[in-house]
């Protein structure tokens, strides 16, 4: 079998941008996956087929609310779910496509098939066993699910389940108020299901700053979807026609029964470590079944490296590519770094929802002085000529220095404007610096600079 500097277990955003990375580096490199198509969880499940039914039914939305507001008359589109699904598809065809390409044009090998570690410097696919100086496992994770709820992904079903409905549910139950249950939740409530969110804690999107989770959850009350908040769902039972989901009340524990057509199950992931012969070669895991690394994203076992979804940190394809790249940097002899301080997160919903850095209640948690600039997209020109006033931004600043902290943003094309955050906040820069920094106009842009205005005198349009 062939020789190769690296093999890469796993072509998702982790595997597939490390191994872009190290083929430019010189290293003869070879990806094991097991799918037909590359791209992983994101491209295939994931990420992007998401989008592409958010993209979808947003553009209803708007149909449907604000085009005679504009002036465009007529009858509102009716909902063709194969076409729409079939546009889904589509768009996943052309990027796993795109990264097929990547790979030729970078000489890196695609060995098809489910990886084995069988040693360290061997990789085993199918009966063939191939020779690596170095191995990274970038296996991502799979879908979590909860006691007593049995997933079949056509009734009770996960993110991939629920992007390849048979049809539109009249009524879906989203078991987790987290990015994937909100997102996929507004997409069925704008289709026109009637969607309830149980979730076990009392706030949504746990982890966030309080008060976007306070007027996101508002917001999407007000698009139609309900939330039974503070409830340990016990059991699913499904029949042919309904699925029963039973829940207790953490505040009484009186148990309570909320009937639908489709359950979702969106409580989390978990790293898919499953088949690599972990355990026989003594590989470390956390107490969340983790694999343990250190900073240079080796294991304890001398050349194998994990990143991504397999390692600590958030779930985020991101946060997979970044270190991806570091990883490639390091078995290449090179420095690789990520700045886990600046990962940015985002919620695709509409509004759109992105934070990056601290928020109030970690800066209270640790003593650090801060100051808060806020600026809403009502004081906003674009936002209002596109009926998109709701929502915020706000800035944290330390008290004494003005660098920034952290940044928490609601409103139009947040996951775009967290970035000159993001990177304002790689170069250490004040909230001054971005104040003094000249902000086309119109644009949702302006928001995040009058958000900095209000860290220092106050902003303009407030």
């Amino acid at each position: 079998m062939a020789q190769y500097d690296v093999i890469i277990i796993g072509a998702g955003p982790g595997g597939y941008v490390c191994a872009i990375r190290c083929a430019q580096l010189g290293l003869k490199t070879a990806v094991v996956e097991g799918r037909d198509t590359l791209g992983g969880t994101c491209l295939n499940v994931g990420c992007i087929p998401s989008k592409a039914l958010l993209h979808a039914s947003h553009s209803l939305h708007e149909a449907e609310h604000n085009f005679a507001k504009m002036g465009l008359k007529g009858k509102s589109p009716s909902v063709d779910w194969k076409q729409m699904l079939a546009y889904k598809d589509d768009v996943i065809g052309q990027n796993t496509k795109g990264i097929e390409f990547l790979f030729k044009k970078n000489k890196i090998d695609w060995l098809k098939g489910w990886g084995s570690i069988p040693a360290a410097g061997k990789v085993q696919v199918g009966d063939d066993i191939h020779d690596a100086k170095n191995i990274i496992i970038a296996s991502g994770s799979e879908a979590a699910s909860l006691p007593g709820v049995e997933v079949d992904e056509k009734v009770v079903v996960t993110s991939t389940g629920a992007l390849e409905l048979g049809k539109i549910p009249k009524k879906m139950v989203v078991i987790g108020a987290g990015v994937i249950g909100l997102e996929l939740g507004s997409v069925y409530a704008r289709l026109g299901s009637e969607v309830t969110v149980v979730e076990f804690l009392d706030v949504v999107t746990p982890g966030m700053d309080a008060e976007i989770q306070k007027v996101f959850q508002r917001t999407l009350k007000k698009q139609g979807l309900s939330f039974i908040m503070g409830a340990a769902v016990q059991k699913t039972e499904a029949n042919k026609t309904k699925t029963k989901v039973t829940y207790k009340l953490r505040k009484d524990d009186n148990e309570h029964v909320i009937e639908a057509d489709t359950v979702l199950v969106a409580t989390g992931r978990k790293p898919y470590v499953e088949g690599l012969g972990l355990d026989k070669l003594g590989i470390e895991l956390t107490q969340r079944g983790q694999i343990k690394v250190g900073a240079d994203w080796q294991t304890n076992v001398p050349g194998i490296y994990a990143i991504g979804d397999v390692i600590e940190g958030p779930m985020l394809a991101h946060k997979a590519e970044d270190e991806g790249m570091a990883a490639a940097e390091q078995v290449a002899g090179k420095h690789g770094h990520v700045n886990y301080g600046v990962i940015p997160g985002v919620i695709y919903t509409a509004p759109e929802v992105a934070n990056v850095g601290e928020t109030e209640e970690t800066l209270k948690e640790q003593g650090r002085a801060y100051k808060v600039g806020k600026f809403s997209f009502m004081g906003n020109g674009r936002a209002k000529a596109n009926f998109a006033g709701d929502g915020f931004v706000k800035i944290l600043a330390d008290k004494a220095t003005d660098r920034i902290l952290g940044a928490h943003i609601i409103g139009p094309s947040a996951g775009e404007l967290i970035h000159e955050i993001c990177v304002a906040m790689e170069f250490g820069a004040s909230a001054e610096d971005l104040a003094l920094t000249c902000h086309a106009h119109p644009t949702y842009s302006e928001a995040v600079r009058e958000a900095a205005l209000a860290c220092g005198d106050g902003p303009i349009h407030a």
